[in-house]
């Protein structure tokens, strides 16, 4: 009896633990798994108590907030900008003062060469008038509906500006490279400039008055043949336009002074007449 006893002791465990999985595994074939589900979804609903994530519902009402904030933002950050346009509007001569526009068509395989402004002819805007943003020249008006002005722009591959450097007013021509950067070609081999040099518009351009800013030399190439050159941040944010400001096209010298000879001779003809 003792040792039948110490036996049980020794092996008691044993055989409980494969009685327990004998009758376990016979209790799922004969449900076919139903009790263990209904254990699992038993657990699952007690955890889904204890859980902080927000429910499907409150997440969607958290996103649509969330975009309406993003609207909020995005359309004070436009009424700033625009605000900011007119005050600078209100402050230039009536008798020049620019037209106000907005970017709204630009295309990916020309991002860099033209956009479109939603005013055209019926705001007043004409062929050649310039275009102007945060920073200086953006670019020349090249066609015009009613509604809508295409714009070339400076970083255009087509475009050519009269510039000089503005500390020491070395000339050349900026040409559009297709990036933020343009290409000055200077008219002297070695011209009296250096990295830093602001450079703006030139008196002798004739589609664009003088003064202009348009950028700042990054570097030189002195020894490039035929001419110098250097590569210049153009400070136009023409990467991400938006609203700009269009101009009248200036007047040119040779028209000026055509007006002025004229002038005379008109008079002259008026006291023969009378």
């Amino acid at each position: 009896m003792f040792t039948a006893r110490r036996w049980w002791e020794h092996k008691g465990v044993q055989i409980g633990i494969v009685a327990l999985a004998i009758g376990g595994a016979w209790a799922v074939r004969q449900t076919q798994g139903t009790v263990l589900l209904e254990i699992y979804q038993g657990i699952g609903r007690q955890l889904q108590v204890f859980q902080t994530g927000p429910a499907p519902e409150e997440s969607i009402r958290n996103a649509r907030i969330l975009e309406l904030e993003t609207r909020i933002t995005e359309l004070a950050a436009q009424n700033q900008k625009l605000k900011e346009l007119l005050k600078y509007v209100d402050k230039e001569p009536l008798a020049s003062r620019p037209i106000p526009a907005r970017v709204v068509g630009r295309s990916g395989d020309n991002w860099w060469q033209q956009v479109t402004l939603n005013r055209g002819t019926n705001d007043g805007i004409q062929e050649g008038y310039i275009v102007k943003g945060e920073g200086g020249l953006v670019g020349l008006v090249k066609s015009v509906t009613p509604n809508t002005s295409r714009v070339l722009l400076i970083s255009d591959l087509q475009s050519r500006v009269g510039v000089n450097v503005s500390r020491t007013g070395a000339k050349g021509i900026l040409r559009g490279d297709s990036s933020s950067e343009a290409i000055l070609e200077f008219s002297e081999k070695v011209p009296n400039v250096k990295v830093g040099d602001f450079v703006a518009t030139s008196n002798y351009s004739q589609r664009f008055p003088s003064g202009l800013a348009v950028g700042r030399i990054k570097s030189l190439d002195l020894k490039k043949v035929p001419t110098s050159i250097a590569k210049v941040d153009l400070f136009p944010a023409i990467r991400s336009l938006d609203w700009v400001s269009v101009y009248p096209k200036p007047v040119s010298v040779d028209s000026e002074a055509q007006e002025s000879q004229q002038k005379p001779a008109e008079q002259s003809k008026i006291e023969k007449s009378n």
